[in-house]
């Protein structure tokens, strides 16, 4: 029986991820930074659950993974899914700093005592959810785009580490399109997948131990066409 802990777990593709891997078998912890949404999940998914009320980007929150990691008895996947991001083309500073905050230095954060743990271990997986705007630079928000292409580029020099260090860790990076959750805004969305569908996904990509994957499965398209497009098609974009 798998143990996973999912750090965001408590709405969008998180919530919807804790509940497939509930209903597959799995033991599952949840992180948040609200409780009311933590006691609904116990409440509506009794059993095999943990809860953990943190802010990724306050200075406990390491512990207090290490903590829930602790009550689980030991896990054996950590998906780091918590991020922000909001439309921000006047580049307002507080909605940058925040961005920059939970998806750079909180998703930094976490990772690290993920690999510290399981370079203890006989082996394991940490999962992180980036975006396809990782690929390229955003001008309706800068930070967002940024900031997931650090998770991304994180996660790859973790997989190199690990793998230099002879560990039997995987590290998948998940780059999801446009999912239906409260983090998917502005104009111009297509092929938005529901969250299920999206977690149905990622799910797969976990059990197959996957380096990467994009969410849907088409959006390798996109993914592929943005990495040909040169600079300046971008800019005018």
């Amino acid at each position: 029986m798998k143990k996973t802990i999912i750090i965001g777990g408590t709405s969008g593709i998180g919530r919807a991820l804790a509940e497939l891997m509930v209903q597959n078998g799995h033991i599952v912890g949840i992180t948040g930074r609200r409780q009311e949404l933590l006691t609904s999940f116990q409440k509506e998914i009794p059993g095999r659950t943990h809860v953990k009320r943190m802010d990724v980007i306050l200075p406990q929150a390491m512990a207090q993974l290490k903590e829930l990691i602790g009550e689980m008895g030991g896990v054996d996947i950590i998906v780091i899914n918590s991020g922000v991001g909001f439309p921000n083309a006047d580049l307002v500073w507080d909605k940058e700093k925040e961005t920059i905050d939970v998806n750079v230095s909180g998703f930094a954060a976490m990772a690290n005592v993920a690999f510290e743990y399981f370079s203890g271990q006989a082996g394991g997986q940490i999962v992180g959810i980036s975006s396809i705007a990782a690929l390229r630079g955003g001008s309706d928000s800068p930070a967002y785009n940024a900031s997931k292409a650090f998770v991304s580029n994180y996660l790859e020099g973790l997989r190199r580490k690990a793998v230099k260090a002879g560990l039997s860790l995987t590290v998948t990076d998940i780059q999801p399109g446009f999912v239906d959750t409260a983090l998917a805004q502005g104009e111009g969305m297509f092929w938005v997948a529901s969250r299920e569908e999206a977690a149905k996904q990622i799910f797969a990509a976990i059990t197959k131990k996957k380096n990467h994957a994009y969410i849907t499965r088409r959006w390798r398209l996109v993914a592929w066409l943005l990495k040909l497009l040169p600079g300046w098609m971008c800019n005018r974009a």
